[in-house]
């Protein structure tokens, strides 16, 4: 009895043609995961911008109304305490803060003077909110604000009161 040599090739060629396509389905299968976190990440990231923007909003009032507080605040790091208890940092209602809200000074000094983060010379501020829900993708933005306290306001003049007060 002879043996037939072509016996089995045709089992280990469907072997490798099975192997093959197992292997292309599991790079597909990465690329899509791997898209899947990339856009996750990138609606977080979005998500965590709005949530910054959302405390820059609610912050900017109270800043511009206790300018006397600023002083204490600039350049500490901290969020202060006197802006802490005037807003509310729960954006989505489930008890943990969302944002939270520094104060730094801009660079106001004049030359040779060296520049003093921890005091204002010419009534701007930045405010700084960063957003800490999303612990992955923080986002944190800036915006400088401008104290232009109250003024006299003469309404039989041109223009009446507008414009008299903080020109944000």
């Amino acid at each position: 009895m002879t043996r037939n040599p072509e016996r089995g090739s045709a089992m280990l060629v469907t072997l490798i043609l099975i192997t093959a396509l197992l292997s292309g389905a599991a790079v597909l299968v990465s690329t899509q995961l791997s898209a899947n976190r990339s856009t996750d990440l990138m609606r977080t990231g979005m998500l965590s911008l709005d949530c910054a923007e959302a405390g820059l909003v609610a912050a900017r009032p109270v800043v511009l109304a206790n300018y006397a507080r600023w002083a204490g605040s600039l350049g500490t790091g901290a969020e202060p305490s006197w802006l802490a208890s005037a807003i509310s940092h729960d954006l989505d209602g489930d008890g943990a803060a969302d944002f939270v809200i520094t104060l730094k000074d801009n660079d106001d000094e004049l030359p040779p003077a060296a520049n003093d983060l921890t005091h204002d010379n010419d009534l701007r501020i930045f405010i700084v909110a960063r957003c800490i829900k999303y612990g992955e993708v923080p986002k944190e933005i800036e915006e400088l604000v401008q104290y232009g306290g109250g003024g006299t306001c003469y309404q039989s003049q041109q223009g009446g009161c507008a414009g008299n007060g903080n020109s944000n």
